[in-house]
Formats: C-alpha cells, structure tokens, sequence
C-alpha cells in the first residue's frame, strides 16, 4: 500500500468522523453508528490507528458517537476520566 492509498483513508475517516458527529447532535443515532462503523472497517482494512477524538468519543460495545449529557456519562476519578454510554459500557482514560 502506498502512502496516497493511507492519506485517502484518513481523510476518509476524518470526514466520517465529522458526519457521525453531525448527525448525532441531529438526534440521528442510527446514521451516526453507521458512521461510526463504517470509519472503523476503513481503518481495520488499512491498518490505520483511530484518531484520539474519535476513539474518545464512540462506544466500543454499540458503536454510537458519544454526546456528554445526551447519551453518555462523564465522571472524573483519582486521575482518569470515566466515560459510561447508555448501553453500559464504560471508558477510562487518564487526565491528558
């Protein structure tokens, strides 16, 4: 794989992304997995590493795009951040 092919896929995955977002605060949940989905088979199928907002903001379980106080849970702890979607699933990442 040349570096194009990767640079088309990121950008790819920076415009799905983008839409998963917009649809999420559009209060269109299912568009905004499909999205979330889709992004993560582009980078599957080019060995691509998920950006950190992006990671940060999808359920691992259910593959919705996280909105604090719509649909997910932010609490913080002795030194991480505890991120908990409406389907259970919960997140930890440290204090960045």
């Amino acid at each position: 794989m040349d570096t194009s092919d990767r640079t088309i896929a990121t950008e790819r995955v920076e415009r799905l992304h983008d839409l998963a977002r917009e649809a999420a605060r559009a209060d269109r949940q299912d568009r905004a997995k499909r999205y979330v989905r889709l992004a993560r088979r582009v980078a599957e199928r080019h060995r691509l590493t998920l950006p950190r907002r992006f990671r940060r903001f999808t359920c691992d379980r259910c593959d919705a795009y996280l909105i604090p106080g719509r649909n997910a849970r932010v609490r913080t702890r002795d030194g991480h951040v505890v991120v908990t979607c409406d389907c259970g699933e919960h997140a930890r990442y440290p204090y960045d």
